[in-house]
């Protein structure tokens, strides 16, 4: 399974950018998607994700500014992001949990991983 993620760039404060995820290769549904970030110095951390069932989770502070939104029937996941900060720069990273049969031959649920896109916020 391949993770391709795109949207990345350099905008000011107060822009927007949408960024999307697509996953690729072999398996058998998609159970979540989701967009962690990472910033020089600090660990990473989930920023948002979205289930099948359309659950959905926000970090506090991008709550009511980035919006997670999914279309699994192209296995794509998009994040939108208004009124960005400076402190919203880092890079940004795609994870999908996918469900594929185990050795058992049940369904069982993998994680991967997407390459990083650099989000940058000028002041």
């Amino acid at each position: 399974v391949q993770l391709q993620a795109s949207g990345g760039g350099l905008v000011q404060a107060g822009g927007s950018l949408r960024l999307s995820c697509t996953a690729s290769g072999s398996f058998f549904s998609i159970n979540a998607m989701g967009w962690y970030r990472q910033a020089p110095g600090k660990q990473r951390e989930l920023v948002a994700a979205i289930t099948s069932d359309d659950e959905i989770h926000y970090e506090d502070s991008v709550k009511g500014r980035f919006t997670v939104a999914s279309d699994f029937a192209k296995n794509t996941a998009y994040l939108q992001m208004n009124n960005l900060k400076p402190e919203d720069t880092a890079v940004y990273y795609c994870k999908a949990a996918v469900r594929n049969p185990g050795l058992m031959g049940s369904l069982e649920e993998y994680d991967y991983w997407g390459q990083g896109t650099q989000v940058t916020v000028s002041s």
